[in-house]
This record gives C-alpha cells, structure tokens and sequence, in this order.
C-alpha cells in the first residue's frame, strides 16, 4: 500500500475528521487533503510525527511493512 491509502485508513480508524488530524499536526486541512489524494507527500519530519500520532511506524506507514507496532515486545 502508498502512504496516502494508510493515512487515510489510519484517521479513518481512529474516526478523526481531516481537520482534528491537521489540528494535532499543525497544518491545513487542504494539506492533509494532499496528503490522502496523494497530490503531496510529507517530509520525513512530518512522517515521524504523523508516525508516533497513530503509534505505528514510518515504515508502516510507507507501505514496507504490514507490522503496525513499531517496537514489539517478546
């Protein structure tokens, strides 16, 4: 999967509207629209925060991994 297909599968989950995701991150709701068409694609900055906002991992959400916890435990 692309970044844009787990972003929104992620606000979707967690059922935040694209204004409270971009509330918590600090950007525009226009952004994070980008973000889920595709249109754009974060910095790694803002990866990592969007990242540790879902608890899961860049890696994740980058689709090279289908492992949602970024620190699993034995």
């Amino acid at each position: 999967m692309r970044f844009h297909i787990r972003l929104q599968a992620q606000r979707i989950k967690y059922d935040l509207t694209t204004k409270e995701l971009a509330d918590h991150l600090g950007v525009s709701v226009r952004l994070i629209q980008r973000y889920e068409t595709g249109e754009r694609k974060p910095n790694i900055v803002r990866l990592s925060e969007i990242a540790d906002y879902f608890g899961v991992s860049t890696d994740y959400l980058l689709g090279r991994t289908d492992e949602l916890d970024p620190y699993p435990r034995p």
